[in-house]
This record gives structure tokens, sequence and C-alpha cells, in this order.
């Protein structure tokens, strides 16, 4: 199934490279860092289908807004992931975590399950290099964002901390 969601949400961004190339990146980090922490499978399964999909709000932000901001995305990210994830067959449980975890990838001050610290690392390392943020910057996340030890370790090691 994460296979399918991957194609799909590649459909979705059809002609927008630069935003498929960051959810496969995001997809990358999460699922190493998942399978480092030993999560469960279901919790796995959780991380892929929500780091896959954390920005599919991306384009009706732009279309509706003009903007796509973080917490733009986060209101109207949430629709258009349950409608895709019902149309694959995805668990109702399922739809609902990853909903979840899309309305809240830029929300940092409440992170209370593995599945969303996992996710806002990998969005985390995607984010500071495509934005060409600081090393100042890189490691103020690594202090205040970063808790798992891969997590921790990609970071490090990619921003030389």
């Amino acid at each position: 199934m994460i296979n399918q969601l991957h194609l799909a949400m590649i459909e979705l961004y059809k002609g927008d490279a630069k935003r498929i190339q960051h959810f496969c990146k995001v997809h990358s980090y999460a699922k190493l860092i998942a399978e480092t922490e030993n999560v469960d499978k279901n919790c796995q399964f959780i991380i892929e289908a929500a780091a896959l999909t954390h920005d599919i709000g991306i384009h009706i932000c732009e279309e509706k807004y003009g903007s796509c901001n973080g917490k733009l995305q986060e209101k109207e990210g949430p629709a258009i992931a349950e409608k895709l994830l019902g149309e694959l067959g995805f668990d109702r449980n399922i739809s609902e975590r990853v909903q979840y975890l899309i309305a809240h990838h830029h929300t940092y001050g409440n992170i209370n399950e593995m599945d969303y610290q996992i996710l806002v690392e990998a969005d985390f390392l995607v984010n500071i290099m495509e934005e060409g943020s600081s090393k100042e910057a890189a490691i103020k996340a690594y202090q205040n964002i970063f808790k798992t030890s891969c997590g921790k370790k990609i970071c490090r090691e990619m921003f030389g901390i």
C-alpha cells in the first residue's frame, strides 16, 4: 500500500518535481529513522504514509491563499489526505492518524508520540538543506527538535554539528 500511495502522490504532484523530490526525501529519512528506532509495524506504516502525504495541502493552499505556509498546510491537508487514503483503501484508523500528523507537522510544542516525532525530524532534515539554512539554524533545530538517536545522528553528521 505504501508504494501505491507513493505513486498516487507522484501523480497528484505531476509537473512539480521540487515537491515530489521533497516528499520522497522526507519519506526516505522517516523510514530510516523509524526502522532504526525499532518502531512496530503499525507505527512504521503510519510514519511512511504521513511522510509521503505531509505536504498534500500545498497546491490547494497556493490556489486558495496564494501562500503555502505551514499553518495553511495543516488546515487544508487532512481533508485531501482523507479522500486519497480512502480511495486507496487505507484503514480508517490509519487514515485518521495520518490526517492528525498532517494537521500538526508544523506544530512543535507538544510532540508526544514517536510517529509525530519522526515525521517532524525527517521534515526538518530535508527543510534545513532545501532552505539553505545556516549551521546555527541546524544547531538550534538539533537542540530543540531532534529526540531520536537516529535523527540526531543524521543531523549531526549531515550538518557537521
